[in-house]
């Protein structure tokens, strides 16, 4: 039952990550899963793990984590289309 928690935790932070950076990374609810689990690690290893922590996750950092991977990505996906 505890990975299927830290999935639904890492779609969550994917999605409020895409909604706050209003970009959508490709494959959907898998991508937001993914942005969702390498945000929150990326976060927690720059930031820390202070504040709240669902599934093993401190949400505050695994959303900024994941807000930088979203915009990082989304920005390197746009600059290869043109």
């Amino acid at each position: 039952m505890g990975i299927i928690w830290t999935l639904i935790v890492g779609a969550i932070i994917g999605a409020i990550a895409g909604a706050l950076t209003s970009r959508d990374l490709p494959a959907g609810w898998i991508g937001n899963i993914v942005a969702g689990l390498v945000g929150a690690w990326l976060g927690q290893s720059l930031l820390g793990t202070w504040g709240p922590s669902l599934a093993g996750m401190a949400l505050i950092p695994s959303i900024i984590g994941a807000v930088v991977l979203v915009a990082v990505v989304s920005w390197f996906l746009q600059s290869r289309k043109n």
